[in-house]
């Protein structure tokens, strides 16, 4: 049973304020809203059990990339999110276990002379990724040569592929699926560039929240309740990230 004490610092307004990051297709991180605006997707399904093993009311927060998550976690006004883990994440939030690892690709549009990744770090190359997110990051440091142009939302990097505005287009493998029929003639590049966990995360120096969370998270996972939530979200195929050691 949650020390109270301890359950106070996790959701100090007596709900918990869990964040979750929408696109316009569905990935083992990404939510999408329904014909209401009510979001829906594997990070909302685990958001849900545990407000109820906490037996709290849960107030989602909606965000449109994981730079706004991070923030809205650092800040305390969220008082847990998922979102994939690196070193410049770690100095602003406390990270719990992952549920799934990710591998970060790029998609070229329609007609596009690239065919690997290595392709990618060339002078003129344009790569469209979204702001403040670890894949942003990562594609800097991978790509020197190449320019990076970030973009609030998954909408605006997917109208910018439909238009021809850019080279490359970075995101994780799983977040494609759902992107490639919007973009006829579309290809994903095979391979990867940055490989990471999404893992729970809370704000900084609260310890005890952290260890609910990291609880919540691990018991999640050996319940089957990540399976489940990847499952309903359409994606059968993807590994739930092994338990913490």
């Amino acid at each position: 049973m949650t020390n109270p004490v301890d359950l106070r610092v996790l959701a100090p307004t007596g709900k918990l304020r869990g964040g979750v990051v929408v696109s316009p297709a569905a990935s083992a991180f990404f939510a999408i809203k329904d014909a209401q605006g009510a979001p829906h997707g594997v990070t909302v399904d685990l958001l849900e059990g545990f407000a109820r093993a906490l037996k709290l009311e849960l107030a989602l927060q909606v965000y449109d990339n994981s730079g706004q998550v991070t923030d809205a976690v650092a800040s305390g006004a969220c008082d847990v999110g998922f979102m994939p883990r690196d070193a410049t994440r770690e100095g602003k939030v406390y990270f719990g276990p992952a549920y799934y690892f990710i591998s970060s690709t790029y998609l070229v549009p329609a007609g596009s002379k690239i065919h690997a990744i290595d392709e990618i770090n060339r002078p003129g190359v344009r790569i469209v990724a979204i702001s403040n997110t670890t894949t942003a990051r990562s594609a800097r440091r991978t790509a020197p040569n190449a320019s990076v142009e970030e973009v609030p939302s998954v909408d605006q990097m997917t109208e910018m592929a439909a238009s021809g505005k850019g080279d490359a287009f970075a995101l994780s493998h799983d977040s494609f699926a759902g992107l490639l029929p919007k973009l006829p003639g579309a290809r994903v590049l095979p391979g990867h560039f940055q490989q990471t966990g999404i893992s729970v995360a809370v704000p900084k120096g609260m310890v005890a929240a952290l260890k609910i969370a990291s609880a919540l998270m691990e018991d999640a996972k050996k319940s089957g309740a990540v399976r489940k939530a990847l499952d309903a979200a359409g994606f059968k195929d993807a590994a739930v990230a092994p338990p913490s050691t």
